[in-house]
């Protein structure tokens, strides 16, 4: 692979990501709430500026698509055990829903681990408007606190998305990167069974 095709921009924050994701773990481990809060902030913005970037002057490779989700499975790894590790106390009234958005999650990364030998790089738009969503709940839940709303949102948002991720890794026969959703996998199947049909 080319190295313009590797060190484009939204891969260097990308980049950046996965080079934060040990440091931010040590302030999990070190119990540093604040530290933790503020680098993790930075890498849910940085996930939506390289995005951003990628589209915008059509930066966007198969390369990149795959490091993004890299990034971002490491990424949900320190939300989750930040959550757990600050915030445990708050979330317990709502266990059992985040425990099932949390199982669906993994079930998406191991299905893909199984079956394609990768990380999913599906890129979905429900995944997509979640990772907004998602960003706004941790912000609010370590500065203002737990807002039940947002919180529901997310995990409506995020069962629906991880179920559609898996229905989607059952129905193709390889990895890809950027799919829209389930509307245009099944449409894109229907219409290359018409083709078949019709030589």
């Amino acid at each position: 692979m080319e190295k313009q095709k590797i060190w484009t921009i939204p891969n260097i924050i990308t980049f950046y990501r996965l080079l934060a994701f040990p440091v931010i773990l040590f302030f999990i481990l070190t119990k540093n709430e604040k530290l933790f809060v503020v680098f993790l902030i930075i890498n849910l913005l940085s996930d939506a500026i390289d995005g951003y970037i990628a589209r915008k002057f059509k930066m966007e490779t198969e390369f990149g698509a795959r490091l993004d989700s890299i990034a971002d499975n490491l990424t949900y790894v320190l939300a989750f055990t930040g959550i757990f590790v600050f915030k445990l106390e708050d979330l317990m009234p709502y266990i059992v829903s985040l425990s099932v958005y949390i199982g669906l999650l993994i079930i998406t990364v191991a299905l893909s681990l199984v079956k394609f030998k990768r990380f999913p790089s599906l890129h979905l738009y429900t995944t997509k408007i979640n990772g907004y969503v998602q960003g706004i709940f941790m912000i609010c839940l370590f500065t203002v606190g737990l807002i039940p709303l947002i919180y529901y949102t997310v995990i409506i948002l995020g069962i629906i998305g991880a179920v559609e991720s898996i229905v989607i890794q059952l129905i193709i026969s390889e990895m890809r990167s950027n799919v829209k959703g389930l509307y245009w996998v099944i449409r894109e199947r229907k219409k290359d069974f018409q083709a078949k049909t019709q030589l």
